[in-house]
C-alpha cells in the first residue's frame, strides 16, 4: 500500500474550506495520458491556482495503475520544476464500487468519489458510507453523490436525469460521513449537453441552454450551509473548438455546453469543486485536426500532440482565470 503523503499529494478538505470562504471553485481537470497532464500541471502553476488531477475508472484502465501513480508523483515534482508548489489532489471520478476505490486509495489517490446514484437511496448510503470508512481511516476524502446527470463519461451513461432532492441531503451527509456531495442541478456529461429544441438563441444567433437550476443549489445550501457541493458535468463546450473539429473532417452534431457565466455564478457559492473532462477532449482533438489536414507529411506524434497540449494549456488557463476564480489561490 502507497499513501498519497508519499507521493506529495493533499486531499481535499483544506482546498475545499478555503475556495468555499474564498467564493472561487477548484479545477477537477480529467486527464489519461502524459500531455494532458503536461497542459494540467503547467497551466495551474502558471495561474498558481491549487488543482484536482481526475482519474475515471476507464482512464485507470487506459493509463495502467501502476503509471498513475508516478505520473502523480510526477506532475508533484514537475509543479517544483516550473517553479510554484501547488496543491495538487489525484481523484478517483465516479468510482462504482468498493473495490474499485479501495484499490485506489491503496494506490495513492488522495480523494474518491463513490457514485453510488444508480442504486435505491437506502444502498447509495450503505455503499458511500462503505467506501467512507476506509478512506478516513487513511486520510483520504470522500466524494459522494445524489441526483443522475444525463449523458455519457466514459462508463457512465444515463439518458435522463434527476436532480438531487434537497430534502434527501441532510440524511444522506449524516449518515455517510462523506466530504463533499455531488449533485445535480442541470449540467451533463458529454459534449452533446443538449438539443438545439431546448435552447434559445442570442443576438449573434448563438444557442443558449437552459439555465442551471440555481433555486436546487440555494435550497441545498440552506439544508446543509457550509458544505462542499460538486458539480460534474460542466464543460462549456467551446464553439470554436466544436467548428474547428467540424472543419477539419469531423463530424460533431448539437455540441452544446453549460455558458461559462453560469459557472462562474455557481464557484460563488458552496460549489467549490467543478469538474471539466470534455472540453479538453474538444481543444486537443481540434488542434490535432487541425494538424493533420495542415501538414499532411507530417508523422511524428510530438509535432501534433505538441501544438494539442499548448492548446489545452492556453484553456486552462482561462478556465483558472476567467471561469473558476482559482487563480491565484494556491
Amino acid at each position: 500500500m502507497v499513501s498519497y503523503k508519499e507521493l506529495g499529494l493533499v486531499n481535499s478538505k483544506e482546498i475545499f474550506k478555503k475556495a468555499m470562504e474564498g467564493k472561487y471553485a477548484i479545477p477537477a481537470y480529467n486527464f489519461n495520458n502524459m500531455e494532458q497532464m503536461q497542459a494540467i500541471v503547467a497551466a495551474c502553476v502558471e495561474t498558481k491556482s491549487p488543482v484536482i488531477l481526475q482519474v475515471s475508472s476507464g482512464a485507470r484502465k487506459y493509463a495502467n495503475q501502476t503509471l498513475l501513480r508516478y505520473m502523480a508523483q510526477g506532475a508533484v515534482e514537475y509543479a517544483k520544476e516550473l517553479g510554484y508548489e501547488i496543491p495538487i489532489v489525484l481523484h478517483l471520478d465516479h468510482g462504482d464500487t468498493f473495490e474499485l476505490c479501495k484499490s485506489c486509495i491503496d494506490m495513492g489517490f488522495s480523494s474518491v468519489m463513490i457514485d453510488g446514484s444508480h442504486h435505491s437511496y437506502e444502498d447509495n448510503v450503505a455503499l458511500t458510507k462503505k467506501v467512507v470508512e476506509y478512506a478516513h481511516a487513511h486520510g483520504v476524502t470522500v466524494e459522494g453523490e445524489l441526483g443522475v446527470l444525463a449523458g455519457v463519461e466514459d462508463d457512465v451513461v444515463a439518458e435522463h436525469h434527476t436532480y438531487t432532492q434537497p430534502e434527501e441531503v441532510v440524511d444522506f451527509v449524516t449518515r455517510t460521513g462523506v466530504d463533499s456531495l455531488a449533485i445535480s442541478i442541470g449540467t451533463s456529461h458529454g459534449a452533446n449537453k443538449f438539443k438545439p429544441e431546448q435552447c434559445t438563441r442570442d443576438e449573434n444567433g448563438i444557442l443558449i441552454p437552459p439555465p442551471l437550476r440555481f433555486d436546487i443549489l440555494e435550497e441545498i445550501e440552506k439544508q446543509i450551509p457550509g458544505f462542499p457541493i460538486v458539480l460534474h458535468g460542466a464543460s462549456s463546450v467551446p464553439q470554436e473548438y466544436v467548428k474547428m473539429i467540424n472543419e477539419y473532417g469531423g463530424a460533431l452534431k448539437d455540441s452544446i455546453g453549460i455558458p461559462e457565466s453560469q459557472l462562474r455564478k455557481a464557484a460563488q457559492s458552496a460549489v467549490c469543486k467543478i469538474n471539466i473532462d470534455s472540453d479538453g477532449r474538444l481543444a486537443m482533438t481540434a488542434k490535432v485536426r487541425e494538424m493533420f489536414a495542415t501538414q499532411p507529411a507530417e508523422f511524428d506524434p510530438r509535432k501534433y500532440l505538441g501544438p494539442a497540449r499548448d492548446e489545452l494549456k492556453k484553456m486552462y488557463i482561462h478556465k483558472n482565470k476567467e471561469v473558476l476564480g482559482s487563480a491565484g489561490k494556491a
